[in-house]
């Protein structure tokens, strides 16, 4: 019983796909849908219950922090942090880091926020609808691996 997944071959396929090629189409592609799943969840959460009781709207300040989270860390090449590239305007490779850095702050500020928002507004009350913390939680982590995959998933080899 030991060896018996050692008949199969994975990995041989015949369709001769250059991945390496794509690489940046398929990043871009699973970084956008993980976007998108994000906000639609939120979306679905804020449509299903529009009253306060059940969601407060003050809950999607996370949503639009991880937003602006998303965006500030994919601003900012590689190459801009590494000091390969960029080397003037306002602070040069340091305000590039410390700009990196304030979108990394923000991204996982606004995912801890929201298992604050999942776990102190609806978990430990022990409320009926719990569906919008969930909401809440998923959009974030949905947004902040979005930003991950659009940030280390490709690669710069391809602009030069």
């Amino acid at each position: 019983m030991s060896g018996f997944l050692d008949g199969i071959r994975c990995g041989d396929c015949e369709c001769n796909v250059d991945w390496g090629e794509r690489r940046n189409t398929i990043a871009s592609i699973a970084a956008g849908v993980l976007f998108f799943t994000g906000w639609w969840i939120i979306i679905d959460a804020a449509v299903k219950y529009p009253d306060e009781g059940h969601f407060h709207h003050a809950y999607h300040t996370c949503g639009v922090i991880a937003t602006l989270a998303f965006l500030m860390i994919n601003a900012v090449s590689n190459g801009q942090v590494r000091g390969d590239s960029y080397s003037e305007g306002c602070m040069g490779q340091t305000g590039a880091r410390v700009w990196l850095f304030i979108g990394f702050m923000l991204a996982f500020g606004s995912l801890i926020a929201s298992m604050w928002i999942l776990f102190a507004g609806f978990v430990v009350p022990q409320k009926p609808v719990v569906y919008p913390g969930i909401a809440v939680f998923f959009q974030n982590a949905f947004i902040f691996f979005g930003g991950l995959v659009f940030k280390f998933g490709r690669t710069e080899d391809l602009w030069q």
